[in-house]
């Protein structure tokens, strides 16, 4: 069976400067690392493990790129002399204070708020470490808030809370909101990531996104749209298997459905999930009754039978043969990170589109090319909400960014192409529109 491998840095560059690409990045005297890679069957659990193992970090350059944090606060103002302090603070703020009292919407205009998201995560589930509790989640929503300020110019603030319960979440974040313009709910398991999204969009009159959930399900979407011009194939006319049933594998089902494809079915670690199987919790209940028309049960390698695409969203491994099977023309999408279901070489003696979650390999199928635009646009219209129209807008809005120039290696554009984010954003903001969700 073949031995799964995860890269880990060989050749690593670390020098003092300012970037070339990205001169705005950084400051004088800060690190850049470059790192390249490959695989040497080392795995993520043996790579902790060594971590661990080690008397001291400061060898390890991603140690040394994260100390200290990897974001700041800044003033946008200059504050020179006493006449800028008595504007700036009292006396000259409580008038500022008054008009937002008298008038609660001016709060998005004279405050930070209007261009500033949470990133609000309980570390439940952490990337694929699982439940590392909300101390070590940091690091990734520190991240997380790097790549808001990066791709789409927002102030994003990491808050990691040391409580699980939903109604203890809903409550703290809830208290925190006035702070914000939108949430970005960040790395909290399932099912209770649904009913914890669902209650905050009730209660908030902000935009409140599960990225997780969300941002993966509109990227999926906008690069089997490209996969299918590759293939020739509509979207209406393909089945896809979708394995996992988690908070990114029911989003992508949905947002596919919306989008309208021919026929759907989900599996979770019991197998496939249809109408009437025991067992099912109520979000999974939910899916059966809307996807798996042709009723499989049982170990998805039957479904993917004559399928046309495979979605993996669930860690776990899929047999080599069970691709061989699928229709031609397969598209597989192998999302599970950093572990994909099968190697992405093995995959493509069998699919003619193979995309991952890795950035070592083409076709990084990543979230980061959705939220900084989605959260882009609905701060500046100043949205109530984030609605399902606006996740489609998204997804095709990055389609169309790849458009006829689709190829096997290419159904997705770069994290760092400039015309993601913008495009993004004034698709999303159009829609917000549209859709009455837009206060401004």
């Amino acid at each position: 069976m073949y031995q799964r491998v995860t890269p880990v840095p060989t050749v690593i560059t670390v020098r003092q400067g300012v970037s070339a690409a990205h001169p705005a990045a950084v400051s004088p005297g800060h690190l850049i690392l470059r790192m390249s890679s490959r695989a040497l069957g080392v795995t993520v659990a043996d790579e902790a493990a060594s971590f661990r193992t080690q008397t001291s970090y400061d060898a390890d350059p991603v140690f040394v790129m994260h100390r200290g944090g990897k974001i700041g606060i800044e003033p946008t103002v200059e504050v020179p002399d006493r006449a800028a302090l008595a504007m700036a603070y009292t006396p000259g703020v409580a008038r500022v204070c008054s008009a937002i009292a008298d008038q609660p919407e001016l709060a998005g205009e004279y405050t930070w708020t209007g261009n500033t998201v949470a990133v609000v995560s309980d570390g439940t589930a952490v990337l694929g470490l699982g439940d590392i509790g909300p101390a070590a989640a940091m690091p990734v929503m520190e991240g997380k808030a790097l790549l808001f300020k990066k791709f789409a110019g927002i102030n994003a603030v990491p808050i990691c809370i040391d409580v699980t319960d939903v109604d203890a979440v809903v409550a703290v974040v809830t208290a925190l909101a006035p702070s914000f313009g939108g949430i970005n709910l960040e790395d909290i398991s399932a099912p209770r990531c649904f009913e914890i999204e669902d209650r905050l969009r009730a209660a908030l009159d902000i935009p409140v996104m599960h990225d997780d959930q969300h941002g993966t399900a509109i990227v999926a979407l906008a690069a089997l749209r490209s996969a299918g011009r590759v293939v020739g194939k509509e979207l209406g006319a393909m089945r896809a298997v979708v394995c996992g049933a988690g908070a990114s594998g029911i989003a992508v089902s949905k947002i596919l459905l919306a989008a309208g494809i021919g026929e759907i079915g989900v599996a979770d670690s019991k197998g496939m999930i249809y109408d009437g199987r025991d067992g099912l919790n109520p979000v999974k209940a939910g899916l059966a009754r809307v996807t798996n028309a042709s009723r499989f049960a049982g170990a998805p390698e039957a479904a993917l039978r004559d399928a046309d695409v495979f979605i993996g969203l669930s860690g776990a491994t899929l047999p080599e043969d069970a691709l061989a099977r699928m229709a031609p023309g397969a598209i597989a999408f192998l999302l599970s990170n950093p572990e994909p279901e099968i190697h992405p070489e093995v995959a493509r003696r069998h699919a003619a589109v193979v995309a991952t979650g890795r950035s070592d390999f083409p076709n990084q199928i990543n979230n980061s090319l959705a939220f900084p635009g989605v959260f882009r646009a609905a701060l500046d219209v100043r949205a109530t909400t984030i609605t399902e129209n606006m996740k489609l807008a998204a997804a095709d809005a990055i389609a169309a960014l790849v458009g006829d120039d689709a190829a096997p290696d290419y159904v997705i554009p770069s994290q760092f192409d400039e015309r993601v984010a913008p495009a993004v954003a004034a698709a999303v903001a159009a829609q917000a529109r549209l859709d009455g969700v837009a206060r401004s």
